[in-house]
């Protein structure tokens, strides 16, 4: 198989990836946590992330690229000594795996990749990709069958884009996207259509209970 191509700078992606052989990639809740830590430094210097989901053996974001520009903005308000230089996105998000994957190894005593190699990504081109990606990534907790209410699911920006908390996620963009709180929230309330991820996703649609 070959490799695909770099991610961009300044663009949208969808990027999903599982364990390796369908194995947990989280066994604990607090691997859900480190995971998101290891996330925040390596995804946050170069994308913004606008949705996000972590299940038991994968996960989904939504991202945007920061350009060079944008990760150099990004780098001043760090206020750090160490001199800036741009970072590759897909070379951020291999560290990302790698690091995981090294403490995941060191704490369950196990060997060999953790996650699946390469790491899956879509470029997302349409406005209509984009807005069925958000609800399609926080749902996917109640299509797997993990929660009733996916709403419930604490490891998904969902409840973060509600939320007036402090958050890392691009919440005012995002609910922009939807016209607001509203449109949001009613795009959430009903099932997504499986079918156009059906060849672009780790998903079987046949495989997935009702929503």
């Amino acid at each position: 198989m070959p490799s695909p191509p770099p991610l961009q700078y300044g663009a949208y992606y969808h990027i999903f990836n599982r364990g390796t052989n369908r194995e947990s990639i989280f066994v604990e809740e607090r691997n859900y946590y480190f995971f998101m830590q290891r996330y925040a430094k390596y995804i946050e210097p170069v994308a913004f992330t606008h949705a996000y989901c972590l299940l038991n053996n994968h996960f989904h974001s939504l991202i945007l690229t920061k350009t060079p520009e944008e990760q150099e903005a990004y780098h001043e308000t760090l206020k750090v000594l160490e001199t800036f230089r741009v970072l590759e996105p897909s070379q951020q998000f291999s560290n990302l795996f790698n690091s995981y994957a090294k403490a995941f190894n060191k704490v369950y005593d196990r060997t060999g990749s953790l996650f699946e190699h390469p790491f899956h990504r879509v470029q997302v081109e349409t406005d209509a990709y984009f807005t069925y990606l958000v609800t399609y990534i926080h749902q996917n907790p109640q299509l797997h069958g993990l929660v009733s209410d996916f709403r419930d699911w604490p490891f998904s920006s969902y409840r973060a884009i509600l939320s007036e908390q402090p958050t890392r996620v691009q919440r005012d963009v995002v609910l922009d996207w939807f016209g607001g709180r509203k449109g949001f929230l009613d795009s959430h309330g009903v099932r997504v259509d499986l079918q156009p991820l059906a060849s672009l996703t780790l998903e079987d649609p046949k495989g997935l209970g009702d929503l």
